[in-house]
């Protein structure tokens, strides 16, 4: 983990700014190279992607995935984990390192279920309130909490908010969808003006957010202060900025930044297709899809669109 002493508060940024825009986290996805090209296009606040407490807390070579910078501010690293002393154990160790620390209650995928971390806590708020309680007893960096809508009773949505306010979450952000739908299913505006009308502190809205005119649905319908988008910003990191596709000046500042990061070929690779998914034909983005070294990616961007990039 590298950190240079520099700090924006979020709970200023909350207080400055009526309407924060959000990068989710994002597995393999949401690490620092996009994370610093985000910075370039109204993205208020970062997420990491979901790391394991335990192992985190355990593994020094797994918190060698957690690399972070000057630039890479403000950053809320997020983990999931399903026994407190865990999820304290790992907010002492990236507290130095990070300007929030997040619990995944959210995640829906089977193997984090049957691990009851992620989307299992969301239905049991007194493991969050435990989880909420121990952060803040470990650390002074500002705590929240990623859930998902309660599938059939929002009264227990309510409840798993409150409970995490009162052990003083600093904010909460809410999936507008359960944890068995799928992303391209409405999400419920009102499960997440129901949370914002609950609590006190600030509320994030996540789902759905593709372009400016969503965010601004979000807002009209639940009031909430901030946006999290997370698909949207993988194929387009300008959306916030108002971009309607992801602008070629984007694509060039991505892929140097994931060279000088080290970021592994086939994520730099995918997060490039998602980019240009609108302006590649399909014979293009099959014939872009093999390619499989660094170098060949360069030379492609820089033939048929004129991007220039350093190796």
């Amino acid at each position: 983990m590298v950190y240079e002493c520099r700090r924006r508060s979020i709970l200023q940024l909350f207080e400055e700014k009526p309407r924060l825009n959000v990068c989710a986290p994002m597995v393999r996805y949401s690490k620092g190279a996009f994370r610093e090209v985000l910075r370039d296009y109204n993205v208020d606040i970062a997420y990491t992607p979901m790391m394991l407490a335990d192992v985190f807390s355990s593994s020094e070579f797994a918190r060698q995935d957690y690399t972070t910078n000057d630039a890479d501010c403000p950053v809320v690293v997020q983990f999931a984990a399903h026994d407190p002393a865990d999820l304290a154990d790992a907010a002492r160790l990236v507290a130095p390192y990070a300007d929030g620390i997040d619990l995944n209650c959210g995640c829906p995928q089977r193997w984090a279920y049957k691990e009851c971390i992620g989307a299992y806590l969301s239905e049991r708020p007194e493991a969050v309130q435990d989880m909420v309680r121990a952060v803040k007893s470990a650390v002074s960096t500002p705590c929240s909490v990623k859930i998902r809508k309660h599938p059939t009773d929002a009264s227990k949505t309510v409840e798993l908010v409150r409970r995490a306010e009162k052990m003083g979450v600093d904010w909460i952000t809410i999936h507008g969808r359960t944890r068995h739908q799928k992303s391209t299913e409405d999400v419920d505006f009102e499960a997440i003006r129901l949370v914002k009308e609950s609590v006190s502190v600030p509320v994030l809205a996540n789902g759905g957010i593709f372009s400016l005119r969503d965010a601004e649905e979000m807002y009209d319908r639940t009031g909430v202060d901030g946006v999290m988008s997370a698909r949207g910003l993988l194929q387009n990191p300008a959306l916030f900025a108002g971009f309607e596709h992801t602008p070629l000046a984007c694509v060039e500042k991505y892929v140097n930044a994931a060279l000088a990061y080290g970021t592994p070929t086939s994520i730099m690779h995918h997060h490039v297709m998602y980019m240009t998914e609108s302006i590649m034909s399909s014979v293009e983005r099959r014939s872009f899809n093999c390619l499989s070294s660094a170098p060949a990616i360069v030379d492609h961007l820089g033939r048929k669109y004129g991007v220039q990039c350093t190796l």
